[in-house]
Formats: structure tokens, C-alpha cells, sequence
């Protein structure tokens, strides 16, 4: 499977999903899970996820937990967001030049790059028996497109399809005036960023206010309907640091009969 053959068969699918021509029934018959990447119950590595809003701690907690991991001999791969050498430069071209890309051709580039990646770096990775430590998952494009006006549940199935469920997933959730504060005091907005596109407001900051109100909402609902593991971004992090890696360590004693060593227990 190359990326050209998933783009084509992503933008077929979902058409015939989005006109309710086609049951889940007959998308899930495409192609078995088990053909493209190993349950949670198989496969030899761990893939552990982080999601959450920018200026939520997500980042700086999965680098924690990296050098936590790899200090206790495990071999660690660390993805980022939309980092594909390949498809991110095609995607800056893209936004350059149309300033109202269709939402859903938007979320196609999102799925272009996380197949890329996919194939490239976390099946290899997980089947070799490495950690996976993922800055962002498909639960940030079914956010980022539920705020764009696609609904969640013609995004989903095809995700399902292609990716796995990760063996563990962490939401650091932010209000939407912390996000906004941190995010605006961070650097300028970028037009797609503040949802300029979806034309929520003429004002660059009131449209990345309403655009992350509703990003927020869609992983709110994603949290609940995936069982995330809900962590409080905006508390220091000397006290979400020790929640967030025991849990790990409580996973990978099942997993792996291994007590981490370095962790220093929550008070919760």
C-alpha cells in the first residue's frame, strides 16, 4: 500500500460515505484490520498518544516520558503532527495559495501525512517491539474537521481502517481562554490556524477563539467516546508529571511485567 493508492481509495470512500451511499458495513469490508497493522492484544511494541490544544503540556510531557522509557531500556520513536518531509511541503504550498481549501480536501492532506508516517515509521516500529510516543493522533484531524463542519462519524471509519487503536491515550485539556492566551501570546495566528478558512469571524483572533471553542468540543467528545486518559493541562507540571507516568508504569507492569524505575508516585 503506497500513499497515492490511500488517497485515491480515501477520497472514493468518502464521497460515497457523505452522500449515504455506502454502509459501515461495506466500509469496514474493504480492508481487515488485521492487514495493516497489529491489534493491541498482538502486537509486540506500545503505542502511547497524546492529544490536546497547543500550550497544553502535551509535548513536554511525552518527552518526559521518552528519556523516562528509554532510561529504563526501552527503544522509543517519537512522532510529531504533520511532520512528513513529503506531504508537508506539498500541504505549505496548498495553504499558500487557497486561502479556503474545502475542509474535507484539508483533512485528506491530514490523512496523506499520517499514512506517510504510518508506513514509514510506527508500524515497522511497533512490529520490531519499539514504544511509539506520538505527539498527535487521528483524534486531533476528527477534532480539527468536526470544527470545520465535518461530522466526526463519516471521518472516523476510515481512520479506524488504517490506524490502530493505541494502547494508551492521554488528553491534556485546556479551557478555551487558557488555549487562546497561550496560543495568541505564543506566536502571530496563521490563517488556517485561526479557522480563517471556515470563516468564523473577519478578525483573525475572534475566528481562532470560536475555532477553538470548537476543537475543544470535538475532543471533549472524543475523550469520552475513546476513554482517554483525561489530564488537567493547565495545573503546574510537577503535579501532572507523576500522574501521567504512573499510569504508564501501571500499564507497562501488565504489559511487560517491568516496574519503571524513576517514577515517583502521585498523591491522587
Amino acid at each position: 500500500m503506497n500513499v497515492h493508492y490511500f488517497l485515491t481509495h480515501f477520497m472514493a470512500t468518502a464521497k460515497k460515505k457523505i452522500t449515504e451511499t455506502k454502509t459501515k458495513k461495506t466500509v469496514n469490508s474493504v480492508a481487515p484490520k488485521n492487514e495493516t497493522f497489529f491489534s493491541a492484544e498482538e502486537r509486540p511494541g506500545t503505542l502511547i498518544i497524546v492529544e490536546g490544544s497547543d500550550g497544553s503540556g502535551k509535548s513536554t510531557q511525552l518527552l518526559i516520558a521518552k528519556n523516562l522509557l528509554e532510561s529504563n531500556g526501552f527503544f522509543c520513536v517519537h512522532s510529531e503532527w504533520n511532520s512528513s518531509e513529503k506531504i508537508h511541503t506539498m500541504q505549505k504550498r496548498m495553504k499558500k495559495f487557497d486561502p479556503h481549501m474545502p475542509a474535507a480536501v484539508f483533512d485528506t492532506i491530514y490523512a496523506a501525512d499520517f499514512i506517510e508516517r504510518y508506513l514509514t515509521q510506527i508500524r515497522g516500529a511497533l512490529k520490531a517491539g519499539m514504544v511509539v510516543l506520538c505527539d498527535r493522533y487521528m483524534y486531533t484531524a476528527l477534532a480539527r474537521g468536526y470544527a470545520r463542519g465535518i461530522k466526526m462519524g463519516y471521518l472516523k471509519p476510515f481512520y479506524d481502517l488504517y490506524f490502530p487503536i493505541p494502547d494508551m491515550a492521554f488528553y491534556f485539556r485546556v479551557p478555551v481562554e487558557t488555549a487562546c492566551e497561550r496560543a495568541i501570546g505564543r506566536n502571530p495566528l496563521k490563517h488556517y490556524e485561526a479557522g480563517m478558512d471556515v470563516r468564523y469571524s473577519d478578525n483573525i483572533i475572534e475566528s481562532f477563539k470560536r475555532f477553538q471553542t470548537k476543537i475543544i468540543e470535538g475532543y471533549d467528545i472524543l475523550a469520552e467516546e475513546n476513554n482517554m486518559h483525561v489530564i488537567d493541562g493547565v495545573a503546574p507540571i510537577y503535579k501532572t508529571t507523576p500522574i501521567f507516568v504512573e499510569k504508564i508504569a501501571k500499564y507497562f507492569k501488565k504489559k511487560y511485567d517491568v516496574e519503571l524505575m524513576g517514577i515517583h508516585k502521585s498523591s491522587n
